[in-house]
């Protein structure tokens, strides 16, 4: 499966406007199946699937392991969010996973990831949104 990255433009603005602390801020991954756009600025302009048989309203949280810089170059390493089990009718469909800061107040967005069609669990199914764990989830450069 090939999986999309892609940045939302609101993202360096708000990294030079100290809206995000990446070293402390709780990270989380959501769920849609809505296409986000590039000019989405804050969770509330994402349509999240709807919570219940093993998906958490908001998704689950993406912890940081490294944002150290080397010679000039920062990667920002974030664990993998904890694995959806779907239970009951299942979780989806969903087709993107969001992922934003969950401790500013706004919930400013960073990125997300195309799974290029809609993916539904069925009961007992799992599901783990796989982040890059060499080169982060973005670079500054």
């Amino acid at each position: 499966m090939t999986v999309a990255f892609n940045k939302f433009n609101c993202l360096t603005q708000d990294l030079s406007q100290k809206v995000h602390n990446l070293s402390s801020d709780a990270i989380n991954v959501g769920l849609t199946n809505t296409a986000p756009v590039a000019t989405n600025t804050v969770w509330s302009n994402i349509t999240e699937i709807s919570a219940g048989n093993g998906y958490t309203a908001g998704g689950n949280v993406a912890a940081q392991t490294s944002d150290v810089q080397t010679s000039g170059v920062l990667k920002l390493l974030l664990t993998n969010p904890a694995t959806w089990t779907a239970s009951g009718s299942g979780i989806g469909p969903f087709r993107y996973a969001v992922v934003y800061n969950n401790t500013a107040s706004t919930k400013p967005l960073i990125c997300w990831y195309d799974y290029g069609s809609a993916i539904t669990l069925n009961a007992g199914e799992q599901f783990q949104v796989a982040l890059d764990q060499t080169n982060g989830i973005f670079t500054i450069t």
